[in-house]
């Protein structure tokens, strides 16, 4: 508090400093996992580049979260901690798809800011549970403890709250992308700090349609639901079309990812070349 003492203005260490840092830096909750423990949809975009004004104008139009692809993308380390920040002040969850299992780097991304993690390629519940050791503080699994970086605001978080925080407010969701994925669903859903499977469409109609006998990809994806609800899990996919997310909403996929930087450049790019047409046509 500021005070006159002779003349001057003085800080009077008497009286106790107001608690506003205790508002400032309150530790952020994750809009997804809100989304999901209210039985809601949560609605997520991609972004696989730098483009900081994309976190915001998804955050305006109302995404709750952006799928942050860095297993086929490449986005330099310091410009995907700069990226978290923009998360943090757009008030938007990052769902990181991560290019490495190694535990520290893992739960780096966590301390730079991410809200959740999503692994793929995720077949075995050995592997499940390796992440959820990566990723969650003990009792829970056997991440790694700094308490000084990002998301502890730099300390000014007490220790106790932040572990209990992380824990319970970051996500490790699963990517099933093979058949022995699908096979292994239930037990990796039945793991405590999973928080979802997303099934990977591609990866797994690719490996799908190689060998016979297999059962076809809307039948994995049923099975994988299956686990999900059985366990009470959140479970996903990519949605490409309205009618895709009308689909799998009515399937009780709560993890829908629809829209992309790619996708918006791309059709900007063919309705100006059409405009161009059309306009050169005229002449």
């Amino acid at each position: 508090m500021l005070t006159k003492a002779k003349g001057k203005t003085c800080y009077n260490q008497s009286v106790p400093r107001p608690a506003l840092w205790k508002v400032r830096y309150m530790l952020r909750k994750s809009k997804a996992l809100a989304k999901i423990r209210a039985g809601e949809p949560v609605r997520i975009c991609m972004l696989g580049h730098f483009i900081p004004p994309y976190v915001h104008l998804a955050a305006q139009a109302g995404f709750d979260c952006i799928w942050l692809d860095l297993e086929h993308r490449l986005i330099d380390e310091r410009e995907v901690q700069a990226l978290l920040a923009q998360f943090h002040l757009a008030d938007i969850d990052c769902m990181l798809r991560s290019p490495t299992r190694e535990k520290n780097r893992l739960y780096r991304y966590l301390e730079d800011g991410a809200t959740g993690l999503m692994i793929p390629h995720v077949s075995t519940v050995e592997e499940a549970e390796a992440l959820v050791q990566a990723t969650k503080f003990p009792p829970q699994g056997d991440r790694g403890l700094d308490g000084v970086g990002f998301d502890t605001h730099y300390a000014l978080t007490d220790r106790e709250t932040y572990t209990e925080h992380a824990n319970r407010e970051t996500f490790l969701v699963v990517q099933i992308e093979t058949p022995e994925g699908v096979k292994n669903a239930e037990q990796i859903a039945a793991l405590d700090g999973i928080a979802g499977l997303f099934v990977g469409p591609s990866d797994l109609g690719l490996r799908l349609s190689k060998f016979k006998g297999l059962p076809s990809l809307d039948e994995c994806i049923e099975q994988v639901a299956h686990a999900a609800a059985q366990y009470g899990k959140a479970w996903g996919l990519p949605a490409g079309t309205p009618e895709q997310l009308a689909k799998y909403h009515g399937m009780g996929a709560q993890l829908l990812a629809h829209g992309s930087e790619y996708g918006a450049l791309k059709g900007m790019l063919d309705a100006s070349a059409r405009r161009f047409d059309a306009a050169f046509a005229s002449k």
